[in-house]
């Protein structure tokens, strides 16, 4: 028998002794997803980093409510409002929040700034002989392994100690954009032949500037572009320790284990496309609308092809509309309202305005078409992913790196979690999982006959 046969053969035994009755998840109340059918999360931890709002109680009932974001108690709204209004760059800011624990004053701001930017250099042969050595065919499989072998760099990686952590922290989020961007510079050399052009990032530039200067060749980027960006990462920063790339880092510090392996860890679950490859998917879908509807500006039109997705007629014949729904949200996601506007400037500016209204409808009627298709728990709205990938391709950013800017943000958020988990010193995370498989008796190799279930 081949191999291939072989592999068919049983990765098929493999599958059917995997399955499990559906009916038992009922009979158990098993909360799958760590979920109940509502879409209300089980509880599983305290934090004090950020919050998730999405309906209130009345007299013992749960209305949806418009969703709103707190991070560390701040109304992200306000916090938005806050530092375009103060024209000054809001990543840092928020990373200072998240990961300090407050916001911090003008002088704090301008000390932080400055010691993310003497930290944001690669160690001395990093980029040769890691990045370039061994270029990835997947840019978060190649930022896991950077940041694993950050690992190695490290002087005491071992030491969990809240200072030693803090530190490795804010390495590993001043350091993250030149992973990103010079592991997708080693991938376009290597694997699609072009130019390689490697800038070295710029202490005075914020981490939003830095991404764009290291990223162009000629490093020129406008004002609205590094605004409009800086604006994208602070809306990723943090989500709630309940989404699965920061629950991920619970359970794996958790264990005891090094900022460096928890980290890596995030950036396994960040890079399904359940999670953070969600935005890719968007602009793909888009791409097959645009192709598809003849009058962007026919709403009938519009519904027809939202209705081939939910009836795996159109696109990737999943049944998803890509960018509507979510986890949590049910009437409005704050992040996609508070970008909606943003990316509207950056539209016009781009020449792009025509693409912007097809997102715009869209969003106002997935939702209403999905309601008449399928039984709702609770209402669906535009979410995040919706328009960043829009934002990325305004930008001129390679789909490459979509996922890749998610974790950049992300890092603020994972860091805070990590230092939390620790500083509460708590039990190794352990769920319980019931077996349903019985009890078999045991046969002596010579009395078993290969049984291929089918």
């Amino acid at each position: 028998m081949s191999f291939e046969k072989i592999i068919n053969t049983y990765s098929h035994c493999a599958t059917y002794s995997s399955l499990i009755d559906s009916s038992l998840y009922t009979k158990y109340e098993v909360k799958r997803g760590l979920r109940d059918i509502s879409g209300k999360g089980v509880l599983a931890g305290l934090t004090e980093i950020s919050e998730i709002l999405a309906y209130r109680i009345e007299d013992g009932d749960v209305v949806p409510c418009e969703g709103q974001l707190l991070y560390r108690g701040y109304d992200i709204r306000t916090l938005v409002q806050g530092f375009l209004s103060g024209k000054y760059f809001g990543f840092e800011e928020i990373c200072f929040l998240l990961v300090i624990g407050h916001l911090p004053t003008k002088d704090e701001y301008i000390e932080f700034r400055k010691i993310l930017g003497d930290m944001m250099m690669l160690p001395d042969e990093f980029l040769r002989n890691t990045i370039m050595n061994a270029p990835g065919q997947d840019m978060m499989n190649q930022l896991a392994t950077s940041v694993l072998t950050l690992y190695t760099y490290d002087a005491n990686p071992e030491d969990t100690s809240i200072p030693n952590v803090l530190r490795q922290c804010l390495q590993l989020i001043a350091q993250f954009p030149s992973l990103m961007v010079y592991g997708f510079q080693s991938f376009a050399y290597y694997y699609n032949k072009q130019s390689l052009i490697i800038h070295t990032p710029e202490k005075k530039l914020s981490v939003a500037e830095n991404i764009l200067h290291m990223l162009r060749p000629d490093s020129k980027f406008t004002p609205l572009e590094a605004r409009i960006l800086d604006l994208a990462l602070v809306l990723h920063a943090e989500h709630g320790g309940g989404n699965n790339s920061t629950f991920t880092n619970h359970v794996v510090t958790s264990s005891g284990t090094d900022t460096y392996s928890a980290m890596a860890s995030s950036l396994c679950s960040l890079k399904g496309p359940r999670h953070g490859g969600a935005n890719i998917k968007v602009v793909q879908m888009f791409e097959d609308m645009k192709q598809n509807i003849k009058d962007w500006d026919d709403e009938e039109e519009i519904c027809v092809y939202i209705e081939k997705l939910l009836n795996k007629q159109a696109f990737d014949k999943s049944g998803l509309v890509y960018g509507i729904g979510h986890a949590v949200y049910s009437l409005s996601d704050p992040r996609a309202l508070i970008f909606r506007d943003y990316v509207k400037e950056l539209a016009e500016s781009k020449n792009a305005v025509k693409e912007y209204n097809l997102y715009s409808k869209v969003e106002k009627l997935a939702p209403m078409v999905i309601s008449n298709h399928r039984k709702m728990y609770k209402g669906v709205s535009a979410n995040i992913d919706f328009y960043s990938g829009f934002v990325y391709k305004m930008l001129n950013l390679p789909p490459e790196l979509y996922t890749p800017l998610f974790a950049t943000a992300r890092m603020a958020g994972w860091s805070a979690h990590r230092i939390e988990e620790l500083a509460n010193n708590g039990k190794i995370i352990r769920p319980a999982y019931k077996s349903v498989s019985g009890r078999k008796e045991y046969e002596p190799m010579t009395d078993r006959n290969f049984r291929r279930e089918d």
